[in-house]
């Protein structure tokens, strides 16, 4: 891998992906050089999509890797505390801006199918495989994240290791009004690259915070908008994830927050307990739907790391 300079976090960084070479091209500034890594790279998917993420090198011998999947809403730059602190344990940290979102402004909101969007992590950890393969991998999804990381399993089965899952969007509770619904069933058919706005848009869903319910609401770079396309692949994704979760054999580590309003607490914990995979929940009394939001020092971290220890 070769590294190459490009500014920062700034519009000119996302244009810089256009020169990078596949699969991997590193060192794009951001935290690169600096203590607590998470330095921008690029890496390109097999149809020739370039999309960013950050890399947060382990703290001495690496033990294990994890790779991030956000949510709908989210992307890398929101969770660099806890990539720290994780990295900080030993682990190779990893974290996909998924295509179209985050820095990404290629395809904005839009993706060719739940599939693809499987595929590009596959691709990704099978490139890092490619280099120290014996070190374990897990996959990590956050909130919308989370479908994905259930549904590769079984769409490549023997790949990771382990899934941590944290307040994933497996059964949600918001959701676009009906109404709303039937528009986007039309413009799949007729006008499939329509924007409608992502059913996440008030901070107060995310955290009780005042401090990042600022951040979410003024931060430049996460996902307002998203095609018909996106959301009708999403609700394809809820039907395969009913097949999905009886190939889930991998151990699994599902976090709930107490007060999640995104998503129906009981319903995800009951999904997850079909997977015929072992399987650990812990359930936060007063964390809200970010864990990443929550007071310094919250033990959801500490409690990642004791559970991939454990599977090691």
């Amino acid at each position: 891998m070769n590294a190459r300079n490009a500014p920062s976090d700034t519009p000119e960084a996302w244009e810089f992906q256009r020169s990078c070479s596949p699969p991997f091209s590193e060192g794009l500034g951001v935290g690169s050089s600096g203590a607590g890594g998470g330095g921008l790279s690029i890496f390109t998917a097999s149809d020739g999509y370039r999309f960013y993420f950050r890399h947060y090198p382990a703290a001495g011998v690496p033990r294990a890797r994890l790779v991030f999947v956000h949510g709908i809403r989210s992307h890398s730059g929101w969770y660099r505390r806890s990539c720290q602190a994780l990295a900080a344990a030993g682990h190779e940290v990893y974290f996909l801006d998924r295509r179209g979102a985050g820095l990404n402004t290629a395809h904005r909101g839009d993706s060719p199918s739940f599939r693809r969007l499987i595929d590009d992590v596959a691709e990704f950890v099978q490139h890092l495989r490619a280099e120290h393969a014996w070190l374990p991998v897990f996959v990590c999804g956050i909130s919308w994240g989370g479908k994905l990381a259930v549904g590769l399993p079984y769409r490549k089965p023997h790949l990771v290791d382990g899934l941590v899952l944290l307040c994933p969007g497996l059964a949600p509770k918001v959701a676009p009004p009906l109404p709303q619904r039937a528009r986007i069933a039309v413009a799949r058919v007729f006008r499939p690259w329509k924007f409608f706005p992502v059913p996440l848009n008030e901070p107060e869903l995310f955290t009780a915070a005042p401090e990042w319910r600022h951040f979410v609401d003024t931060e430049p770079h996460g996902l307002r908008r998203v095609t018909a396309r996106f959301l009708f692949g999403s609700f394809s994704l809820d039907l395969y994830l009913r097949r999905a979760a009886r190939r889930v054999t991998v151990p699994a580590l599902l976090a709930l927050a107490e007060h999640d309003r995104v998503i129906d607490n009981a319903r995800t914990a009951a999904f997850v307990a079909r997977f015929p995979g072992p399987s650990e929940t812990v359930t936060y009394p007063d964390a809200h739907h970010t864990l990443e939001f929550e007071r310094a020092g919250h033990p959801w971290i500490g409690d990642v790391v004791r559970w991939v220890e454990k599977q090691l």
